[in-house]
């Protein structure tokens, strides 16, 4: 998916700062999408936020002409059905609806990249579930970035927790679409799958960045790329939720990125400790 493979890049302790500053961009970004997700606002209204947003601290929209065809827009917006690389345009979100925004930043040739799902208005119950099991499940796949541990050591976490709730067997976890290496450019080796056995694959060192990234659907997990050659929806119609967050290993433990407190609070809440979280 993201090209021939070539060797994991290993970030020095400056080079992760740099992407901090760029993970806190798309943080901030994020911050005020969630808040400007309201009954009327259009998905390209949105755009237009986060463009505005990264383009006044300095930094340059990454997904913005990304990839073929170029897509289109500063952000992804999956609504509903649509899973990731939604592109924004016309459509006015109602009450009830749930969207997904992805959201990535360039700065001073480093990049940040995270997600999250959002109720528009009052949602369904069962919408709110989805949302907060994937949440969580992506939080125990950061967790489990642990200097020492192995790449699928993340997609066991992450599948673990998704199956541990209850009605748990009956979600689908996307397995088309995983999470990546992240630096200098947006996609990198390794992938990073949101399943799995643990234990296995390129072992976990300092350094590392990752984007970790599962998306989980309330039926099947088979997917259908719409006309416009980027959007992909559940091809049963379920409703589905993406949460994302960028994740620099260290020795002191994980640090997220793109998370305005490192992913302290977070942490402390799952009993982690995590000096690394802290060290801003």
């Amino acid at each position: 998916m993201f090209g021939r493979r070539e060797r994991i890049q290993v970030k020095s302790a400056e080079q992760l700062a740099l992407m901090r500053a760029a993970g806190l961009v798309v943080a901030r970004t994020l911050e005020v999408l969630a808040a400007a997700v309201v009954p009327g606002v259009s998905t390209a209204e949105l755009d237009r936020i986060a463009e505005a947003s990264i383009r006044d601290a300095g930094a340059v929209p990454s997904f913005l002409g990304y990839g073929v065809p170029p897509f289109p827009a500063s952000i992804c917006t999956s609504v509903n059905d649509e899973v990731v690389h939604g592109i924004p345009g016309d459509r006015v979100l109602v009450e009830g609806d749930q969207i997904s925004i992805d959201c990535g930043a360039i700065l001073a040739g480093w990049h940040g990249d995270a997600a999250v799902t959002v109720p528009v208005g009052e949602v369904a119950p069962a919408d709110a579930e989805l949302s907060r099991v994937t949440r969580e499940a992506l939080w125990r796949g950061l967790a489990a970035a642990q200097v020492g541990g192995r790449l699928t050591d993340i997609g066991h976490a992450v599948e673990s927790y998704v199956r541990s709730q209850p009605g748990g067997d009956r979600y689908g976890i996307v397995e088309e679409y995983v999470g990546h290496g992240i630096g200098t450019a947006m996609h990198m080796e390794p992938n990073v799958p949101n399943y799995g056995a643990p234990g296995k694959g390129p072992a976990l060192v300092a350094g590392m960045a990752l984007a970790v990234e599962p998306m989980v659907t309330a039926g099947s997990r088979e997917l259908a790329v719409l006309s416009d050659d980027w959007t992909v929806a559940t091809m049963d119609g379920a409703r589905a939720a993406h949460w994302e967050h960028t994740v620099a290993l260290t020795d002191e433990g994980p640090w997220v990125l793109t998370a305005l407190d490192g992913g302290a609070a977070t942490f402390a809440e799952l009993g982690i400790a995590s000096p690394a979280a802290s060290r801003d």
